[in-house]
């Protein structure tokens, strides 16, 4: 049997009309960014941003007509709010072909670079059955952070606390082959998806959703849009630490996530040579700037030992990130080396933590993952971290 085609869903839409206009969403040209997956499928819904929250329920009714359809296993509609004056894509016009001339940025973005202006921080809702949600951050790609991150996830698991992985790297997601997980999320309720399982943690991610080489060529508001729905939408749980692997970088999406989501937290990777520390600069202040609590940085890729003669050299330099943690008055979490077997297992999905967790690297993980739950569990017993509150 053949999926759902692209007509079909186009016809669906036909049938939700917005009450403020009298046409439905396809004639509206609002339907934007349509993927298919086997019977998955997303798009992206764009309303006047003056609307807003009002259009929460034309949203879902376009959920509903969608699931409906023959084929059709889940549906995930990202309503996005578009600024007065830009152009919206035809029903013949996909995301990709506007993304050349509309740019969207968020308020609070811009707001940030204003000399001397702090950003508005929105309204930070806790995420129900999650304790503590940190962020896993970089001021630059190719320093380790997904690798960080998953194994950090996996350290903590050890630990014996429940946690979860958010892969919020839409434009790149990584958790897929790092976590050894195949298949697609399923949605019994067509409200809220139910995450992919690795190594007994919880995950999501874009990569579930859309084929590995597929480009997401969507525009910041949407990009949050997602994110938003993927941390929101998901059936997480009971979790002790949601693990959220960022977007590397400090721009729009990544100053928007930090500004939306209640981190208790934000575990800073570096790499130590100064080029990489300046990035971490900028990506330690940005999150200091929407008051968002650092909880330490962590240099990767410290030091090589060879495996053959156990000389080690420090290839990238050492030390700069536990100077700069010291400069910036934050907490040194620890250091990491260049290892092969690091690259090996995150490639093969079985990290190392998980796969060979007498490893000294795997040590060296769980010594950094003991250190941020020291932190999570003295804030969250002292009640300094109001935000992430479960009401």
């Amino acid at each position: 049997m053949t999926g759902v085609t692209e007509a079909q869903i186009m016809g669906a839409l036909r049938g939700v009309v917005d009450a403020d206009h009298g046409k439905n969403v396809v004639e509206l040209g609002m339907v934007a960014g349509l993927v298919i997956k086997g019977g998955n499928v997303g798009f992206v819904l764009e309303v006047d941003p003056r609307a807003g929250a009002a259009k929460e329920p034309l949203r879902k009714a376009c959920e509903q007509a969608v699931a409906k359809l023959p084929g059709v296993t889940s549906a995930t509609v990202v309503l996005t709010a578009e600024r007065q004056g830009e152009h919206r894509g035809s029903k013949n016009q996909p995301a990709a072909a506007s993304h050349d001339h509309a740019h969207a940025h968020d308020h609070g973005a811009a707001a940030a670079r204003k000399p001397g202006a702090h950003p508005e921080v929105g309204p930070r809702p806790a995420i129900p059955g999650i304790k503590s949600i940190i962020a896993v951050a970089s001021g630059k790609g190719g320093v380790g952070k997904s690798t960080t991150a998953v194994n950090l996830a996996l350290a903590l698991a050890q630990s014996g606390k429940k946690v979860g992985l958010l892969d919020a790297d839409i434009y790149g997601p990584s958790l897929p082959r790092m976590m050894g997980i195949t298949g697609k999320p399923h949605s019994p309720d067509g409200k809220h998806l139910h995450p992919m399982q690795g190594w007994g943690i919880p995950c999501m991610s874009m990569g579930f959703l859309v084929p590995e080489d597929t480009p997401m060529i969507w525009r910041g508001p949407m990009v949050m849009s997602a994110l938003e729905q993927m941390l929101r939408d998901v059936a997480w749980g009971e979790l002790d630490v949601l693990v959220v692997d960022m977007p590397p970088g400090t721009g729009d999406a990544q100053l928007t996530m930090a500004q939306r989501v209640p981190l208790a937290g934000a575990v800073i990777v570096s790499t130590p040579q100064d080029i990489a520390l300046l990035d971490a600069r900028k990506g330690l202040n940005m999150f200091r700037r929407v008051d968002v609590p650092v909880l330490g940085i962590v240099e990767n890729m410290s030091y090589f030992c060879c495996p053959n003669c156990g000389h080690r050299s420090e290839i990238f330099a050492h030390g700069g990130a536990r100077k700069t943690a010291e400069e910036l008055g934050c907490d040194f979490l620890g250091e990491l080396p260049l290892n092969i077997a690091i690259r090996e297992t995150s490639d093969s999905g079985a990290p190392i933590v998980a796969s060979q967790p007498d490893s000294e690297e795997a040590k060296a993980y769980r010594a950094i993952a003991a250190k941020v739950a020291e932190k999570l569990d003295r804030d969250s017993a002292a009640s300094r971290m109001p935000k992430i509150t479960i009401q």
